[in-house]
């Protein structure tokens, strides 16, 4: 009885281990059965994105006066507190 919980238990096992190796190779064989035309759409795509953006990285946030965080502050805490009273 136990022998067979065993090969019950080691046979789900492998089985899990299997399909998780063909998960492996699924993006590579996507890329080979692209045709040459849509690489080339795709590498043409990418390069607008970066031209669009300039090379620059993505714009930083301006740091808040204290004002503006202490609104902020205020209205997340009003926020906070509507929700808690219609949650109740």
């Amino acid at each position: 009885m136990k022998s067979l919980l065993l090969c019950l238990v080691l046979a789900l096992a492998a089985g899990g281990a299997f399909a998780q190796q063909g998960k492996k190779h699924e993006g590579k064989l996507k890329a080979q059965n692209m045709s040459r035309e849509e690489r080339q759409r795709m590498r043409e795509d990418m390069r607008n994105v970066y031209r669009d953006r300039g090379g620059r990285p993505a714009e930083k946030q301006r740091q808040m006066s204290p004002e503006e965080r202490e609104k902020l502050r205020r209205d997340l805490q009003d926020a906070n507190r509507d929700l808690r009273r219609r949650g109740n």
